[in-house]
């Protein structure tokens, strides 16, 4: 009978276990819909700890990355990844997250993981996946030449962006928990996305706790934080402003819950953004915004606006049907009547992914953030040339710049300053404005065609790899046609290297210190092919006088046979050294041989087996020209009997 009792009292409690865990999971996911994700993650946390379900884990992940919290995303989305029955999407965002907190090797693990899960996926997809792993890390250790600075006084524990500069002063977005004075802004009391309650002001927002965005204004560095005086009539989202050149009117985006919605009981679901603008009056206050020619807010999102410097052109972002991706960039151009003319999707920089915070600066360059490009992770800062015929490809702005978080709301001032924002780490709160400073930054391009030296036709197929003095490197393969192409580092020196099996390789030198533009450098390469027995003269082979040791300059030469056996590993070579008919016949003999046997054991230590080289000096006795013993010759003839050769003795 004590059995049963137990067991019926055990039972019990599972029973109510089990409810209240199904509660807790009901209540966490009316939270997550309603985006009040800061409230749903502690729900899920006790959720999941009541029972473990992959519904509770994957919902507790999203929540976190959908408020950029990547360490915790990272820690959920690695538990959701490999529980029974997960879709394959968990660990595509497992792989963001990692990419995110700059484990890079980890994420790229993870992506082709993903992609074997998911064939489907485009090769184009895949590339900028896998690349961005990469090429992180190359950006890392390659910075740009620019100075960031956290600005202190403009940001606060909350998210700061989209800081423009208006006036004497700055005008910026925030979401942050403000006590001070709102003198001349007018507001709407809150509603409830049910509409049944008015709340006070202010209220927070769910998706983050915080406040809900607001323009800010400060002017001096001493001055006070001051709501910016726009009569935007909403106690919801307003950011993201645009000012035209004489500063008379701005563009900003906003949200608001429209009378339809607000009568609906329940939650509305997704609030879609809008744009305004508003003009000074007569007495320097600002009207009564403008609904952009583009709202429609019940079925799609329109925001971020950037209005050129003439106020006669308008980028924003949006949603609507058409686009290639989630938020595409569009431009729209004002007529003469003060109307808007069609609007044109920039397709010369949309993509499958996100395009925000357009801006057209005066430097004649396009600037965007997007995450469907090669980047860093997260949302990175790029730049298109603006020319006649519409936008160049895009140039990732590199790091500092850009960071494996988010990166947006570029906006340049003045020629080589201006305002970002960014989410990495060490920042005052989630968003932070940075101002930036940056030397000229110059772009360099570096073109060149592989050549057969011989015949002086192109070679296809040739392996050419870039290395950067103190530095990565990067490897390219030429087209049919035998060309290449990379891009070059600001102040840099570069060690160019083209080989292909059964050619000799080629190496030169690249640099784009002292020079003072952007351009483009043409270096090609000249691979000679490789003939049994043929002596191949190895140029600028130095030694100081009466000695044997390699100096630095003859390496350089000498790295390109070691580069040459690596690509052909099968061949045996012969390395051969002369010397003029100055001094004693024996001691030259003696002393060839003695550089000879230096050169290949500086080949050896570069990882060659010394079976397949050997040295010998001949000393003076195969010369190339008249300067025998006791002939009189110049210093340019005596040279070019001093000579280092190989030849291919086996393959």
């Amino acid at each position: 009978m004590k059995t049963i009792q137990s067991g019926i009292v055990i039972a019990i409690l599972l029973l109510t276990l089990t409810v209240k865990a199904q509660y807790v999971l009901k209540e966490a996911d009316t939270q997550f819909e309603l985006f009040n994700y800061n409230k749903a993650v502690e729900l899920y946390q006790k959720a999941y700890h009541k029972k473990k379900t992959l519904h509770a884990v994957q919902r507790l992940a999203a929540s976190y990355r959908l408020m950029d919290n990547y360490s915790e995303a990272e820690k959920w989305y690695e538990v959701a990844a490999v529980m029974p029955e997960s879709p394959a999407e968990n660990t595509l965002y497992y792989a963001k997250a990692l990419q995110s907190n700059s484990k890079f090797a980890e994420a790229r693990t993870a992506y082709q993981k993903y992609i074997s899960l998911k064939p489907e996926v485009s090769t184009a997809q895949q590339q900028v996946w896998l690349t961005s792993c990469d090429s992180a890390q190359y950006w890392i250790k390659n910075p740009v030449p620019v100075t960031l600075v956290n600005e202190k006084g403009l940001n606060s524990s909350g998210s700061d962006w989209a800081a423009v500069t208006y006036q004497q002063g700055v005008v910026f977005t925030s979401d942050r928990n403000f006590t001070g004075s709102t003198k001349g802004v007018k507001s709407k009391p809150f509603l409830k996305f049910d509409g049944s309650t008015k709340l006070p002001d202010p209220a927070s927002y769910g998706w983050t706790g915080n406040e809900y965005l607001r323009l800010y204004e400060k002017t001096g560095l001493n001055d006070s934080l001051k709501v910016f005086a726009l009569n935007a009539e909403t106690n919801y989202h307003i950011g993201a402003a645009s000012f035209t050149a004489d500063g008379q009117t701005v563009y900003f985006t906003l949200t608001r819950i429209p009378k339809k919605i607000i009568r609906q009981k329940g939650a509305p679901g997704t609030i879609n953004l809008e744009i305004y603008s508003s003009s000074k009056d007569a007495s320097g206050n600002w009207g009564k915004p403008v609904p952009f020619k583009y709202n429609k807010v019940n079925e799609w999102s329109v925001g971020d606006p950037a209005i050129s410097a003439d106020g006669g052109q308008l980028y924003f972002v949006s949603t609507m049907p058409g686009g290639k991706g989630g938020t595409d960039i569009y431009s729209v151009r004002k007529n003469a009547d003060g109307s808007w003319a069609d609007a044109v999707n920039v397709t010369a920089v949309n993509t499958d992914g996100n395009e925000r915070n357009p801006f057209a600066a005066d430097d004649g360059y396009f600037y965007f953030s997007s995450d469907g490009l090669i980047g860093m992770g997260g949302l990175d800062i790029y730049k298109a040339k603006l020319t006649s015929a519409g936008l160049n490809k895009p140039v990732n702005m590199g790091y500092p710049v850009n960071s494996p978080q988010d990166d947006f709301a570029f906006n340049q001032s003045l020629k080589g300053t201006g305002y970002m924002a960014s989410n990495r780490p060490g920042g005052t709160g989630n968003d932070d404005i940075y101002s930036f400073t940056t030397q000229t930054i110059m772009y360099f391009k570096l073109e060149g065609t592989v050549y057969d030296r011989k015949t002086n036709q192109p070679v296809g197929g040739a392996v050419v790899t870039l290395t950067k003095q103190g530095g990565g490197n990067l490897t390219a393969v030429t087209t049919s046609l035998g060309t290449f192409k990379f891009n070059l580092d600001q102040a840099a020196d570069y060690t160019l290297k083209g080989e292909k099996a059964n050619y000799s390789s080629d190496v030169v030198r690249v640099t784009t210190v002292n020079l003072n533009s952007s351009s483009t450098l043409v270096q090609d390469l000249f691979l000679e092919t490789i003939v049994l027995n043929k002596p191949v003269r190895i140029e600028n082979i130095y030694y100081d006088f009466d000695k044997s040791n390699i100096r630095p300059d003859a390496a350089r030469e000498l790295d390109k046979l070691v580069s040459t056996m690596k690509t052909n590993e099968t061949i045996g070579v012969e390395l051969s050294s002369y010397t003029d008919s100055r001094g004693p016949d024996v001691y030259n003999l003696w002393l060839s041989q003695k550089r000879a046997n230096s050169a290949v054991q500086y080949i050896i230590s570069r990882g060659i087996d010394q079976s397949r080289i050997t040295g010998h000096g001949y000393g003076e006795t195969q010369l190339l020209n008249r300067c025998a013993n006791g002939v009189k010759c110049t210093e340019a003839m005596h040279q070019l009997n001093r000579r280092t050769t190989f030849k291919v003795v086996s393959q």
